[in-house]
Formats: C-alpha cells, sequence, structure tokens
C-alpha cells in the first residue's frame, strides 16, 4: 500500500513538473495570470467592470474603512499596486482601476487618451461608482490626471497623494530631455530593450525569467501605436505642466511623495509642488530612499506605511 502512495505522489509530482513546464515554455502568460490571480485573492480585492461614459472599466475593489482610489501610471495597469493593497486593505476600502486605454479597460481607437481627456474619463467612473469624498493617490502619469481631478472636482477628492507624479515641473533629466526630443524609452522589441526600460524605472533590474519577460515584449509590440501616440501627447507643454499649472487651485490636504533616486520624474518636482501649493489646507512630503520611480512595487511596506498615516490624517 505504500509502495502505491510513493508511486502515485511520484506521477503526480512529474506531472506537475510537465504541466508547469509546459507553461512556462509554450505559454508563460498563463503562469503571469495566476499569480496576479493569487496575489489580488491575498490582497482581498475581486475584479469588477462597469461601462462608464466611452470606457468599459475594469477594476478591483476590497477592504473596509474610507474609500481610497489609486491610480497607475503610464504603460501600467491594476496590477502595479497589488503588492501594496494587500496592506492596505484590512484598514481602507480600496478601488483600483485600470485606466481607460490601458489594461483590461477599453480603449477607443482615434480618441485623445491625454491628462485632461483621462481626468473627464475618471469623473463619469467616479459619478457611475456613486463615489462621495475619498483620498485619491495617482503614480506617475496616474498623479498627473489625479491632480487635474481634484482641481476640477474638490467634492469629491478628501486628500490627494502625488506619488513620483508627472506633471510638475521639475530638473530636465536625460528622460526629460530624451522625451522632449521624442525618443520613447518605453517600446522595446526585444529582451535587450525590456531590460533597458526596467533600468529606467528600478533602482534593481527585475529578475524574470525570460520566458515571462517575451511577455512584456509582446504587450508592447501589440500596444505600439497606442504607446507611442499617448507618448506624444504627453510630451506638450499643457500636459508636462498639467499640474503645476492647477497647484494653485487645490485646496485638500496634499501628499507629495517621491523616491529619492527617480530618474523619470525628478525629485526637484516635490519643490515645485510644495511651493505651488498656495491653497491646500495642509501639505505633507515624505521621501524614500533606495528606490527609484516604483515605490509601490521597490518599498511597498513603507509606501503603504506612509499612505495609511496621511489617509488617518485626513
Amino acid at each position: 500500500m505504500l509502495l502505491r502512495r510513493l508511486k502515485f505522489l511520484g506521477w503526480l509530482v512529474a506531472l506537475l513538473v510537465i504541466v508547469l513546464g509546459g507553461s512556462y515554455l509554450f505559454a508563460p502568460q498563463w503562469l503571469l495570470q495566476a499569480n496576479v490571480t493569487r496575489e489580488a485573492m491575498a490582497a482581498h480585492l475581486e475584479k469588477h467592470s462597469v461601462q462608464a461614459g466611452d470606457t468599459h472599466w475594469v477594476y478591483y475593489e476590497g477592504g473596509q474603512g474610507p474609500t481610497i482610489v489609486l491610480l497607475h501610471g503610464f504603460d501600467a495597469d491594476k496590477t502595479l499596486w497589488l503588492e501594496t493593497a494587500k496592506l492596505l486593505t484590512p484598514h481602507f476600502h480600496l478601488i483600483i482601476p485600470d485606466l481607460p486605454g490601458w489594461g483590461d479597460s477599453s480603449r477607443v481607437p482615434g480618441a485623445s487618451y491625454n491628462i485632461d481627456a483621462q481626468a473627464g474619463r475618471l469623473d463619469a467612473f467616479v459619478q457611475t461608482l456613486r463615489l462621495q469624498r475619498f483620498l485619491l493617490v495617482g503614480h506617475s502619469m496616474g498623479g498627473a490626471i489625479a491632480g487635474v481631478y481634484a482641481s476640477e472636482h474638490p467634492e469629491h477628492v478628501a486628500a490627494l497623494a502625488l506619488v513620483d507624479a508627472f506633471g510638475l515641473k521639475g530638473k530636465v533629466n536625460v528622460f526629460a530631455r530624451d522625451a522632449l526630443a521624442g525618443k520613447n524609452p518605453f517600446v522595446y522589441d526585444d529582451r535587450a530593450g525590456f531590460e533597458r526600460a526596467n533600468l529606467l524605472a528600478f533602482e534593481k533590474p527585475l529578475d524574470l525569467p525570460r520566458r515571462f519577460a517575451d511577455v512584456f515584449i509582446q504587450h508592447n509590440q501589440r500596444d505600439r501605436a497606442f504607446i507611442e501616440r499617448s507618448f506624444d501627447e504627453l510630451r506638450e507643454p499643457g500636459q508636462y505642466l498639467s499640474v503645476q499649472n492647477r497647484l494653485s487651485q487645490l485646496t485638500m490636504p496634499v501628499l507629495g511623495l517621491w523616491c529619492h533616486d527617480d530618474k523619470i520624474v525628478d525629485i526637484s518636482a516635490l519643490d515645485s509642488l510644495r511651493n505651488g501649493l498656495t491653497a491646500a489646507s495642509a501639505i505633507s512630503t515624505s521621501i524614500i530612499n533606495g528606490c527609484n520611480h516604483m515605490p509601490m512595487l521597490e518599498k511597498p511596506e513603507q509606501t503603504a506605511q506612509i499612505l495609511t498615516g496621511f489617509a488617518l490624517s485626513h
């Protein structure tokens, strides 16, 4: 009997190795999706969808307490927040959407997806979900959308947190010079290009298995036209200064949270934020060491701690 059980377990292990190995080689996207599902379950988040305006929005929702809406950045999606969300859902009700055009949310061919258009779409989403007042958190491009939305709809935004946010005046670093010259580092066709893009955003390069990197490369190639068109829209002065030009209209408490060594949005933007908030009821700033442009992935515990403290204070 024992021998039979050992043989059965041996066959089961062999089958599992074959299935996982085959999935890695021939369908690595299945393994990536399975991991995302696992992380969402660990964060107590469920996936929902709703039609709001011209967009079929797909979003995570979960947790209990005051509401926090979390917006991702350029060429990203809602899964960006999963590590941090796991630490927030015990205390807060989270809503984490794929912004229109990105992730699983729909895209209208030929439509504009600049900061102003996205802020308008965000209002349709908020109205459809009948949200009242909430903490709005935006990272990078999502920070610009959050800042513009907050300036136009202060009745909904109890407090605003800008995380390494686009849309503020800062030092013209290498990334900014390249972007203004029309060079887009977020498009790539091979593993070398994928690694360069990650080195731009992360303090330490992601240690992804090669077949998983191939999935991201294929997604980038599939969405190439949209990524390039959206990037070109953001190069306009009204876009890369979209929050800067509205700082005096922000009346709610505002948090600026930055990675010290951000190579994409230079930390000098934090000074522009502080100096421009002439009407904000409270101003908070936090700097995290040891990360680049992705604090929610590089330093999720510190990011969650800072957001929690800010939320509970306001």
